[in-house]
């Protein structure tokens, strides 16, 4: 017979005090944090938990007794169930304010290394139609949201096109209007949309794994150019014409298309790195402008995505680098080449490493298009290929600028990044916790002199960071080492005290099980 579980409380007239992580706000209720959706400080409101931990709950709203006087108004009609902009009800000064604190209490907290003044935040001129691309799945399976549910109304239709429910991978939120990109994309996702549900077409179903419609991602870039790939999966007779028709009724409704490709995908997932992709209409690519260089983009190239924002976040790591033109410079985890291209002529020599070959490509062919010579690039994984060997062949660096994904730097990077002993470190990070405990690994031989946070995501608890670190002087590395081994035999020392108590109460309580001749047995053996 299975156990009632205990019913989970309702808090009533609670506060909200401050925002958290990826997008929720939180109140301490006595020893307990509860983390809370789609409110915002000062918000007055009655909360039913949801999930409870040791340390921590999990609720939802279910009245609001008095919004909060710094709430804005959402401006998306998907706000609250879509996964994105989940700050849209916090204004877009107060979002400032919370990426700050965000990079502070992570460099802080997480790094604990000495910081300077952290620099304020540089915000995003624009916060709305920011992003140069989007990625739409194409689903048999739409998400019903509450109201839609309570309402009983039998759809006959559940194929629809927009974005990933979060907890419900199989399942798609229709987009009629999203606000993150340049409104022509929703003019072409609502145009497949219609063609394919007038003409029959089957759209995908991620369990199953049949359906024609896949996925859809649209790209733009500053020079005024488009491109879109629509995502296949044939499995029935004429799917392949099917798809070639829909492909010319988008050729045909949008010349403002300049890259216009599909895949025929078979794979369980949608990512496109080892696919072919097929030019229906124009080029295989776009190019972005970034001062007096073009950068090419291809259907498997990674950019960043607030074209604006990058410009600013790659001028705080050229100026951070204070490059003089006599510098070696190591750009990792280079991308589509960048920022080595942008630095490059303020360099002698840049060396480029990525994990994908074909950005490395895009890498080498936006060198050569824009004229740069001092450049050379390398694909492989940045644990195997940046090693002592490759260092004593290409040259030991002067600066190192490296931007990893979330997960940040793999320990043996940053091992060879300490043994190249460069005289500078620019570290762009797209996750602050992970840059903070990478600072933390390198702390001993180079200290953080500026941060720099940046805004790349309005309406995300998203924050890019910079920090740029120099290296220590020999009579200051040999004091960190020595502060190092105090802090690590203390902790030693804490571990083995702690042991031993452990150990005496282990010893305390059992022999309080001893026989009277066990206890006389022990007491002779000490004597």
């Amino acid at each position: 017979m299975s156990r009632k579980k205990k019913p989970l409380p309702l808090l009533e007239n609670i506060t909200i005090t401050d925002v958290a992580a990826e997008g929720k706000s939180l109140v301490r209720v006595g020893d307990m944090v509860v983390f809370v959706p789609f409110c915002v400080p000062g918000d007055v409101v009655d909360l039913q938990i949801k999930k409870k931990k040791h340390s921590y709950c999990e609720a939802e709203v279910v009245r609001f007794i008095e919004y909060s006087k710094v709430r804005a108004t959402p401006f998306c009609e998907h706000f609250g169930v879509c996964g994105g902009c989940k700050w849209q009800n916090l204004p877009y000064e107060e979002q400032l304010k919370a990426k700050q604190k965000q990079v502070y209490d992570q460099l802080r907290r997480i790094g604990k290394v000495e910081l300077p003044e952290i620099s304020p935040i540089m915000g995003s001129a624009k916060t709305q139609e920011y992003r140069n691309k989007l990625e739409f799945g194409c689903c048999n399976k739409r998400w019903l949201t509450r109201e839609q549910v309570a309402s009983g109304f039998k759809y006959d239709n559940m194929n629809g096109i927009g974005f990933h429910i979060t907890g419900a991978f199989d399942k798609i939120l229709p987009i009629e209007k999203c606000w993150l990109m340049d409104d022509l994309h929703n003019r072409i996702r609502n145009s497949i949309r219609d063609y394919a549900f007038d003409n029959g077409l089957t759209f995908f179903d991620l369990r199953e794994q049949h359906g024609l419609l896949r996925d859809i991602i649209i790209r733009n870039s500053n020079s005024g150019e488009w491109m879109v790939i629509v995502q296949f999966h044939y499995d029935e007779d004429g799917d392949e014409q099917r798809a070639l028709a829909l492909m010319q009724h988008i050729a045909d409704s949008f010349p403002e298309i300049t890259a216009l490709m599909y895949v025929n995908n078979q794979k369980c997932n949608d990512t496109i790195g080892d696919q072919d992709v097929i030019v229906f209409k124009g080029y295989d690519h776009i190019f972005e402008h970034m001062e007096e260089l073009r950068f090419k983009v291809g259907p498997k190239s990674f950019y960043q995505t607030n074209t604006d924002q990058a410009y600013h976040l790659y001028c705080v790591a050229r100026d951070f680098a204070q490059l003089t033109g006599n510098e070696t410079v190591y750009d990792l985890y280079t991308g589509t080449g960048t920022i080595a291209n942008f630095v490059a002529r303020k360099a002698s020599k840049v060396v480029g490493i990525e994990y994908v070959p074909e950005a490395i490509e895009d890498a080498k062919v936006n060198s050569a298009i824009n004229g740069i010579d001092n450049t050379s690039f390398f694909a492989g994984d940045m644990k195997d290929i940046l090693t002592a060997d490759f260092i004593s062949s290409h040259g030991r660096p002067d600066v190192i600028i490296t931007d990893p994904p979330r997960a940040g730097m793999h320990p043996d990077v940053i091992k060879v990044i300490m043994n190249a002993a460069p005289k500078r470190i620019v570290y762009v990070s797209c996750n602050p916790a992970t840059q903070a405990r990478d600072l933390q690994m390198m702390d001993i031989y180079y200290k953080v002199v500026a941060v720099q946070p940046v805004d790349m995501f309005p309406h995300t608890p998203h924050v890019e960071n910079v920090v740029l670190l120099e290296k220590r002087s020999d009579e200051d590395i040999k004091w960190k080492k020595k502060e190092q081994a105090e802090k690590e035999k203390a902790i030693a020392e804490a571990k083995a005290a702690k042991e031993a108590e452990k150990l005496a109460q282990q010893q305390a309580e059992a022999a309080e099980d001893w026989t009277e001749e066990e206890k006389k047995a022990l007491q002779q053996s000490e004597d």
